[in-house]
């Protein structure tokens, strides 16, 4: 790619550099889509037969791209640790067993650290995938399988930092890793119980039933009450609204501030006004059982900030507002 033009501005110049950058990595992440082949479905298989874990080793910038990658392995459903390729042969070799893949990551191929450890890997038993820029290099050759990683330049403009080979790198390692939870069948419950620490987890995990209020603690009445009942009930219940409900406690409509609002700016007249003249019927409701970031977004898109649930016999089973959802985190 052309480099950049020496007469830019300082400022100019900065962003012209950025763009090169980030085109020559953009370009090295498309070319490794095209050169896809079935050695990448023979790692695939290979990590899957395997009732060990996945060890990811790397030396110097690769090692980097290697913890990051046995982190996403691990939260997507493959067991995975990272191992400093160094340590490996100061001890940590241990750790690697017989039903174990180990995954080694360098561009060259020819890392003297990982080098060393690799007869001592097929010694032990366990089989090697290697990720690197060279398939004709030492590491690829002794490699179980290997995955090609190769760039055409790198986007340091000396073509000597690593930059363009480890974007690469990280882009077929999260390839694979997207594979191993496609295959696996690891669903959104099985990613939230591996992240149960952060808002993503919380927002997985959390269900309408953990932060609703139960059908006692909502206020409700029939249609046929008067208006100023639905308020002398709804201050009761402290949630901005009443359910309105039959005899047999399902619900059919609901009493909110809103409405109250609608209703006065209508020239109603408070005093003599029904509640079945007034209410919103047939109100959006939700189940017990689902996600309380579900709830969320019906509130959001709807522009509400009470939501009835509904148990599955189609009563009131409870309610919720959007303050409960920010009590629970969920928003």
């Amino acid at each position: 790619m052309n480099p950049v033009p020496p007469a830019l501005s300082h400022e100019a110049r900065s962003v012209v550099l950025a763009r090169r950058v980030l085109r020559i990595e953009a370009a090295a992440v498309a070319a490794l889509a095209e050169r896809l082949d079935a050695d990448f479905e023979r790692a695939v298989q290979l990590i899957l037969q395997r009732h060990g874990r996945v060890i990811v080793t790397g030396i110097g910038k690769s090692g980097h791209i290697a913890r990051k990658l046995a982190a996403t392995l691990a939260s997507t459903g493959t067991p995975a640790y990272f191992v400093h390729a160094a340590e490996a042969a100061h001890g940590d070799l241990g750790m690697i067993t017989a039903e174990d893949v180990v995954i080694a990551l360098s561009n060259s191929g020819a890392s003297e650290e990982l080098l060393t450890i690799v007869p001592l890997v097929k010694r032990q038993g366990a089989k090697l995938i290697s990720m690197t820029g060279k398939p004709d290099s030492p590491l690829a050759r002794e490699a179980d399988v290997h995955l090609d990683a190769a760039v055409s330049e790198e986007a340091c403009p000396l073509n000597l930092a690593p930059t363009a080979s480890t974007t690469a790198a990280l882009a077929l390692g999260d390839a694979l890793a997207v594979a191993l939870l496609d295959a696996r069948g690891f669903g959104a419950d099985d990613f939230a119980r591996s992240h149960p620490g952060g808002s993503l987890g919380r927002r997985l995990l959390t269900h309408v039933s953990d932060v609703m209020r139960g059908a006692d603690r909502v206020p409700q009445v029939p249609e046929t009450v008067p208006m100023t009942s639905a308020l002398l009930e709804m201050t009761r219940g402290g949630m901005g609204m009443t359910a309105v409900v039959d005899a047999r406690g399902a619900p059919i409509g609901i009493f909110t501030d809103g409405d109250l609002r609608r209703a006065l700016e209508g020239g109603c007249d408070a005093r003599t006004a029904t509640l079945a003249e007034v209410m919103t019927r047939a109100p959006r409701s939700i189940h017990p059982d689902a996600l309380a970031v579900e709830a969320a977004e019906i509130m959001e898109r709807l522009r509400i900030s009470q939501l009835l649930v509904v148990g599955a016999d189609g009563t009131l089973a409870g309610a919720l507002t959007t303050h409960d959802l920010m009590l629970a985190k969920v928003i």
